[in-house]
């Protein structure tokens, strides 16, 4: 990388201070160029800011960071300004006009702290996620990746994993080559504990809970009650409700956070075997799609005829003509406020259960297929008796590890994951 980056790092102007960061061989060069001199590194100091023919851009608060103890593992600077955007601009501007500067691409800074062995690829798709995080347990379950938690835990089985791999080549080498019995006689037990490890990290709940939010869809027939349950969930008038029977054509979902617990509610249209609105029967197989797709089905429908683990909800219970439930879960009313603080409770309590808990490292789609790999793998090992088999095996462990941690990967894969950063990070 002979180039250097530049990009705002804080928010958007106006401010009160706005951070301008410098990456790559040209930042010390370019502070010079700006401050006048390079100060004492990773001491903030206090510069008068020119452009080369001596115009004055800000005084503000400069820092200097030598590589490779850096976050980028390259020469890092920062200039502290005010937080206007005319300084901002003005700022960029010289920066653009120096030899080898150019602005950022989202993620870059990131992405070059990964190049350079500062961050690897678990840690930064926890960085990403912390980016994105609303919950508070989503902050916290994004710290603990993003601290390097589960790449500790791939580092120390892929130890594991190359302790064992040296005890078959050793076999291979020097012992009978037609079967395994030559091998330590706790081989097989350390092989399964190890696989055993990994499937109780593959049964902990995954991290799109956290990000998507625990999925709720409200479902029963026409004027139900679902719309005006919903718009009481999510504390906002989003349904549009009317006592006009399929006012609901669409899913409508809403994400918001009970006690720091993210959710995705979904109001659906009302569920019915026959209807001539075409419209309408678009949105009934909607519905019935977002029910396949739920963590949790509140039913407002006639009784048992929910699908299975739904609750059974008695909404509407303020009017008389209410039709009753013998054993509903919760009776509600959406428009007294009846029952909802229970309501709301339980599902906080259920949602806690199926998410990770606070500060655990929770897995993603993608590491959670590469982890599934590697216990299969690992398990086909313990079943066979050929060491080349057995070594075969224990290699593929070690690439789906590699993976993991990104010592093997695709710039397809990083261009996606660093996309996700905004530009300055």
């Amino acid at each position: 990388m002979t180039d250097t980056i530049f990009a705002l790092s804080s928010g958007s102007p106006p401010a009160a201070i706005a951070v301008v960061r410098l990456s790559g061989p040209h930042a010390a060069a370019a502070l010079s160029a700006l401050a006048g001199s390079l100060p004492e590194p990773r001491r903030a100091s206090y510069r008068t800011l020119r452009v080369p023919r001596g115009t004055v851009l800000d005084r503000a608060l400069v820092l200097w960071f030598p590589g490779p103890r850096t976050a980028t593992g390259e020469d890092l600077a920062e200039l502290h300004l005010h937080g206007g955007r005319a300084v901002v601009t003005a700022v960029e501007t010289a920066l653009s006009d120096l030899p080898g500067m150019r602005r950022a691409q989202p993620g870059e800074f990131t992405r070059r702290a990964f190049a350079n062995g500062q961050i690897d690829l678990s840690e930064a798709e926890g960085l990403a996620d912390l980016l994105s995080a609303e919950t508070e347990l989503q902050r916290r379950s994004a710290i603990a990746m993003a601290g390097g938690v589960f790449s500790e835990h791939v580092e120390d089985w892929r130890g594991r994993v190359l302790t064992s791999s040296a005890a078959v080549e050793a076999v291979l080498d020097f012992g009978d080559e037609d079967d395994v019995s030559d091998l330590p006689p706790d081989f097989a037990q350390r092989i399964g504990a190890l696989a055993d490890e990994l499937s109780d990290w593959l049964s902990r709940p995954r991290a799109e809970a956290l990000r998507e939010g625990y999925r709720v869809v409200l479902a029963g027939p026409p004027n139900a009650g679902k719309s005006t349950l919903f718009n009481a969930l999510v504390e906002d008038e989003a349904a549009i409700t009317a006592p006009l029977a399929g006012t609901t054509r669409d899913v409508l979902t809403r994400a918001v956070a009970i006690e720091g617990v993210p959710f995705l509610f979904a109001d659906t249209a009302g569920l019915r075997d026959e209807t001539t609105d075409v419209i309408e029967a678009i949105g009934i197989d909607r519905a019935r799609a977002a029910l396949d797709r739920a963590d949790l089905v509140l039913w407002l429908g006639a009784e048992g005829d929910g699908p299975d683990g739904g609750w059974e909800i008695a909404a509407q219970v303020d009017r008389s003509n209410a039709a009753g439930k013998v054993a509903p879960r919760h009776a509600v009313s959406a428009v007294t406020g009846e029952g909802l603080d229970a309501l709301r409770r339980d599902l906080v309590e259920t949602a806690r259960r199926a998410m990770p808990r606070p500060g655990d490292a929770a897995l993603n789609a993608r590491q959670h297929g590469l982890l599934a790999e590697a216990e299969i793998s690992l398990r086909a090992g313990l079943a066979e008796r050929d060491p080349l088999l057995v070594a075969e095996c224990l290699r593929r462990v070690r690439v789906s590890f590699d993976a993991l941690i990104g010592r093997a990967t695709t710039e397809d894969m990083l261009d996606t994951l660093f996309g996700r950063f905004c530009i300055g990070k």
